[in-house]
C-alpha cells in the first residue's frame, strides 16, 4: 500500500501475492464502483467489552449461556461474520491498536490503566480520526477509550471532530463511597472509613475522594475539554445512553449536512457495583453481561439500524461489531456472567479465549448476506482498511516514519472469504511478546516452564485440532520450531530499524477547562516535594516518573 510500512513478516506474503492482489484490486474498485455508484461509505465501528468468539450472531452458541440478541444476530444473517478475528489481550491495548493500526506495544500505551495513570499517547500520535478527518469525514468518538489520562490522549485533540468520553473502564462504576461501604471497593474513599492514625503517605493513593477525572467531552471546533457529570454512581449509570444520543445526533446531522461520517461507539456496556434491589432480570443468565446485552447492548444497536433506515444511508454503511478481547474468566466479580467460550482462557491472555473475539459487519450494497470469512484479521487492519474505503488522501494521512500493522482488508469485505491478506499475527502481554500466529499454527514464547518456551520443543500448536491449545505438538510438530525462531528474528529486526514509541508520562487532566478544585491540586504539582529528597529520581530507569524531577515544587 504505496509508503506505508508494515511488518517484516507482511513483505513475505505480498512478495509471493503481489501480482494477485493487483489483479484483485482493480476488481475490486470496479465492483464498490458497480455497487456504490462511487460513493464513499460511512463507517460505524461498534465496539464493546470481554466477550468471546460467538457472543453474538450465533444463537445456538448464546442459548447455552442464558442470553439473546436479536438485533446483533440479525446483523451477522445480513452481513459477514469473521471467525478469527484477533485483538490485544486485554482491553488498553485493544483500542490502543484500533485507534492507531499499531501492536499497541509500538504505540507505548499498551497496560491497562486505571487512576491515576499518568499516561497518553505521543503528540505525534496518528489516530483512525486524523486518518478519516483527512479524507474529508467528520469524525465522532462516543464511549470508552481508556488509552491514557493525560491531555495529549484527548480525543477531540487526536482527529475527533467532536469527543464524548469515558476516561477508564467500567471498575469506576465502584469508585465511589456507596460501593466502599458495601467493600466493593477498598481503601479508596477514606472519608467514610472509620478513622485511622497509622496512614502517613497521603499520596499513596492519588485519587483518593474524587480527585480524578471519569468522564469528558469535546469538539475540535473549540478545542476546550469540559469534565462530564462528575464522578458519582449517577454520573456513571447516565454515561452510556448520554453516549449513544450523542452518537446518533452526530450521525443525523453528518447526513443532513451530506457528509461521510466515521463513528467509534464503544459502549461501557455494563456496571460492576450494586444492583437496584427492585431489578427485574431481563435475562436467563441473571448475569452481568446478559443483562447488559439485553437491556442496554443489542436493542441500542437495534436503534441504530432503526436510525441508519430512517436515513436512508443503511445501505452505505459499513458497519463493524466486535468485542475488544476476551472474557474476564480470571476471578470476574460475583454475578458476572463471564465464561470461556470455545477456545481457553480470557482477558490478559495471549491464548486464542483472550484474543479471538465475537466480530461480523455490515454493508447491504457490498457484503452478501449470510456470508462467513475464516480468513484471519486483526484489529489494526480496521485502520488501514477504513482509510482505503475513505478515498486516497485518507491512505495519504498515514504515517509513514513508522511500522503500521494493520493491512487492507478491503477485498476480503467485497470478495468474501479467502481474499484476506493475512497470515499471520503477533501477540503481546503487556511488553512482551507472548505468542505468534502463522496459519493455523500458534508458537507460544511464554509459558509456565520456560526453559521449553526458550527452547519450542512443546510450544507449538495446531488451532484446528486443538483450539483449546491444552496439547502442544511434538515429534509431528519438531519441523515448526525454526520457522517461527526466523519469522520471529524478522519481526525483532524490523522493530531495531523501527523502534516502538517510550510510554508517553505527564501530569494527568490537565487543560480541563472546567476542572473541579481537587482535580487542580492533583494535576498541578509532584505527589511529594521532590527536590526536598536524597536521591535522583531520574535514576530509577524501570519506572519513570511521570513529573518534572529537577527540583522543588513551584511556591514550595
Amino acid at each position: 500500500m504505496g509508503n506505508i510500512i508494515h511488518d517484516a513478516e507482511y513483505y513475505i506474503v505480498e512478495a509471493q501475492n503481489r501480482q494477485k492482489w493487483k489483479e484483485q484490486d482493480k476488481r475490486v474498485a470496479e465492483k464498490l464502483d458497480d455497487s456504490t455508484a462511487g460513493r464513499r461509505p460511512n463507517i460505524i465501528h461498534f465496539m464493546w467489552d470481554d466477550q468471546p468468539f460467538g457472543a453474538v450472531g450465533i444463537p445456538a452458541m448464546q442459548d447455552y449461556r442464558g442470553y439473546s440478541t436479536p438485533n446483533l444476530n440479525k446483523q451477522a444473517e445480513e452481513g459477514v461474520i469473521f471467525t478469527r478475528m484477533y485483538t490485544e489481550p486485554s482491553c488498553t491495548p485493544t483500542r490502543s491498536a484500533a485507534l492507531t493500526g499499531q501492536l499497541a506495544r509500538r504505540t507505548g500505551v499498551y497496560e491497562v490503566g486505571f487512576g491515576v495513570e499518568y499516561v497518553g499517547f505521543p503528540e505525534d500520535t496518528t489516530t483512525i480520526g486524523d486518518v478519516m478527518r483527512c479524507g474529508n469525514y467528520t469524525t465522532g468518538f462516543f464511549g470508552k477509550a481508556h488509552v491514557g489520562d493525560m491531555s495529549s490522549s484527548y480525543l477531540h485533540k487526536r482527529g475527533f471532530d467532536e469527543a464524548f468520553v469515558s476516561v477508564y473502564n467500567q471498575v469506576s462504576s465502584v469508585w465511589n463511597p456507596i460501593e466502599e461501604r458495601q467493600n466493593k471497593v477498598i481503601g479508596l474513599n477514606p472519608s467514610v472509613l472509620a478513622k485511622e492514625n497509622y496512614t502517613m503517605d497521603k499520596t499513596f493513593v492519588p485519587g483518593w475522594d474524587d480527585r480524578w477525572v471519569f468522564f469528558y467531552e469535546g469538539n475540535v471546533t473549540d478545542g476546550k475539554t469540559r469534565e462530564w457529570c462528575g464522578t458519582s454512581r449517577a454520573c456513571y449509570d447516565a454515561f452510556d445512553e448520554e453516549a449513544k444520543n450523542r452518537a446518533f445526533k452526530f450521525i443525523r446531522r453528518a447526513v443532513e449536512e451530506d457528509k461521510p461520517f466515521y463513528v467509534a461507539w464503544w459502549p461501557l456496556l455494563m456496571d460492576l457495583g450494586s444492583n437496584s434491589p427492585n431489578k427485574t432480570f431481563e435475562s436467563v443468565q441473571r448475569g452481568m453481561v446478559g443483562e447488559g446485552y439485553e437491556n442496554f447492548l443489542d436493542p441500542a444497536f437495534g436503534e441504530l439500524m432503526d436510525l441508519l433506515e430512517e436515513l436512508n444511508v443503511k445501505n452505505n454503511t459499513l458497519v463493524v461489531s466486535m468485542s475488544d478481547n476476551g472474557p474476564m474468566t480470571h476471578n470476574p466479580p460475583p454475578g458476572m456472567g463471564m465464561g470461556e467460550g470455545v477456545f481457553r482462557g480470557g482477558k490478559g491472555d495471549f491464548l486464542e479465549g483472550g484474543v479471538r473475539v465475537s466480530a461480523q459487519a455490515s454493508w447491504p450494497d457490498v457484503i452478501p448476506p449470510g456470508s462467513r470469512a475464516h480468513d484471519m484479521i486483526h484489529v489494526t487492519d480496521l485502520y488501514t482498511t477504513f482509510a482505503k474505503l475513505g478515498g486516497g488522501s485518507a491512505l495519504d494521512c498515514i504515517p509513514t516514519d513508522r511500522i503500521i500493522d494493520g493491512i487492507d482488508q478491503t477485498a476480503l469485505l467485497v470478495e468474501g472469504d479467502s481474499n484476506g491478506r493475512r497470515d499471520h499475527v503477533f501477540i503481546y502481554v503487556g511488553p512482551e511478546l507472548g505468542a505468534s500466529v502463522k496459519n493455523q499454527y500458534k508458537m507460544h514464547w511464554r509459558s509456565s516452564d520456560p526453559l521449553q518456551a526458550a527452547s519450542g520443543i512443546t510450544s507449538v500448536f495446531e488451532l484446528y485440532n486443538d483450539p483449546r491449545e491444552v496439547s502442544p505438538m511434538v515429534v509431528e510438530g519438531l519441523h515448526f520450531k525454526e520457522p517461527f525462531k526466523r519469522m520471529r528474528a524478522r519481526h525483532d529486526l524490523w522493530i531495531e530499524k523501527y523502534p516502538h514509541a517510550k510510554t508517553n508520562k505527564g501530569p494527568a487532566f490537565t487543560d480541563i477547562e472546567n476542572a473541579r478544585e481537587e482535580t487542580r491540586e492533583l494535576t498541578s504539582n509532584a505527589p511529594v516535594d521532590l527536590g526536598d529528597l536524597p536521591f535522583d529520581v531520574n535514576a530509577f530507569k524501570t519506572y519513570e516518573l511521570p513529573f518534572d524531577a529537577s527540583g522543588a515544587r513551584d511556591g514550595m
